[in-house]
C-alpha cells in the first residue's frame, strides 16, 4: 500500500535532513532505509521505491541493499527484536541454551514474530558485549549476564507489557520502530543516560590505577619531524613483561626509519650500500646474473634492495 500524503510529508522531511548530512547524497541510503523502517516496522516495496526515487537508484540496487544487512526486516516484525548473541563466546557460556529455551518457550524459530505480535526472535553474531557474556540485546539495548530463567522472565514481562529496563544505558525501552528511527539518525534525548561501561568494562583500567601504570605520553616536535630543543620523552610504565619501558618508548615505530643518528631497530641490519651497488648489472635485489631473488614473508626480498648511483 503505498504512503499516505501524511507519511510522505513526513518522510521527505526528515530524508531531506538525513541527506544534507553527507556530501554524496547516495551516502544516505543506510540511514534512509531505516526511517522508513520506522514507519511500517519493515523496509516494504513502497520504502525501496521511495529510497530509489531519492537517489535515482534503481528499485534492485537498493533491494540488493536491503538484503544484505539483517538488521532491514522485508516483513512485518515483532513490537520487541530480542537477539541472543550466539558467537563463540556468549554460545559457550550459555547462548546456544538461552536461544534454545526461548524458541521452545515462545514457540517460534530464528527470525520469527510470535502470534501476538509482540516478540521476534533472531540469533546474532556478536552484540559487542563479550565481557558480559551470554548476552541478550532488545531493540538493541544490552541485558547483560543472562541465563535461560532469566530471558524467559524478560520475553514475559515485554509480552505482557511489565517495565523492562536495560542493564546498562536508558532507564526505559523503546519499541522497534522508535529504535529504527534512532538508528535513522534522529536521537531520542536518552543518549546519556545510564551507565554505558560497567564494572567488567573498566576492570583493566582499575588495576592500572590500583599499580601506577601509565601509557607514554606523545613526544613534542618541530615542524621537520626533529624532537623540539628541550623536550623529554616521557615513558609509560606498565606491568612486568608488557613491553612498556623506557626503552620501547625511545625505539622507532615498526616500519619507520630512524632519526638520523640513531641506531636501527632491533634485529634489523643497515643496508650496505656497496654491496648494493655492486648488484647493479644484475636483477633488482640479487647478485649480478643470478635471476630474481628469493622474496621472504609478506614480499619482502631477502636481498638488499639496489639503490642508484
Amino acid at each position: 500500500m503505498p504512503f499516505s500524503d501524511d507519511v510522505l510529508a513526513r518522510l521527505d522531511a526528515d530524508a531531506a535532513q538525513i541527506i544534507g548530512k553527507y556530501p554524496r547524497p547516495r551516502s544516505a541510503l543506510l540511514p534512509l532505509l531505516h526511517l522508513v523502517q520506522s514507519e511500517e516496522g519493515f523496509v516494504s516495496a513502497d520504502g525501496i521505491e521511495y529510497c530509489a526515487a531519492k537517489f535515482g537508484l534503481t528499485e534492485a540496487e537498493v533491494t540488493a541493499v536491503v538484503s544484505f544487512y539483517t538488521m532491514y526486516k522485508r516483513r512485518p516484525v515483532g513490537e520487541y527484536h530480542v537477539g541472543v548473541c550466539t558467537n563463540t563466546l556468549c554460545a559457550v557460556m550459555g547462548g546456544d541454551q538461552i536461544f534454545a529455551e526461548l524458541t521452545e518457550h515462545l514457540g517460534v524459530g530464528n527470525d520469527e514474530t510470535t502470534p501476538d505480535g509482540k516478540i521476534i526472535l533472531e540469533h546474532v553474531e556478536c552484540n559487542a558485549a563479550c565481557d558480559y557474556a551470554p548476552v541478550v540485546m532488545v531493540n538493541w539495548e544490552f541485558f547483560d549476564n543472562m541465563t535461560p530463567a532469566s530471558v524467559r522472565q524478560l520475553v514475559d514481562d515485554l509480552r505482557a507489557g511489565n517495565k523492562v529496563t536495560p542493564t546498562r544505558g536508558p532507564g526505559r525501552l523503546c519499541n522497534w520502530k522508535q529504535a529504527s528511527r534512532i538508528l535513522a539518525g534522529f536521537n531520542d534525548g536518552q543518549a546519556t543516560e545510564g551507565p554505558a561501561a560497567g564494572p567488567a568494562s573498566l576492570v583493566g583500567l582499575k588495576i592500572a590505577h590500583e599499580h601506577g601504570w601509565t601509557v607514554p605520553e606523545p613526544s613534542r616536535t618541530s615542524g621537520n619531524g626533529a624532537p623540539d630543543a628541550g623536550a623529554t620523552s616521557s615513558a609509560g610504565s606498565g606491568p612486568p613483561g608488557s613491553g612498556v619501558s623506557p626503552a620501547d618508548a625511545a625505539s622507532p615505530m615498526p616500519g619507520k626509519s630512524p632519526e638520523p643518528g640513531q641506531p636501527p631497530e632491533a634485529g634489523k641490519t643497515p643496508r650496505s650500500r656497496s654491496s648494493s651497488r655492486s648488484n647493479s648489472s644484475g636483477a633488482k635485489g640479487s647478485p649480478a646474473g643470478t635471476g630474481p631473488a628469493k622474496r621472504d614473508g609478506a614480499g619482502e626480498s631477502s636481498q638488499p634492495e639496489q639503490e642508484s648511483p
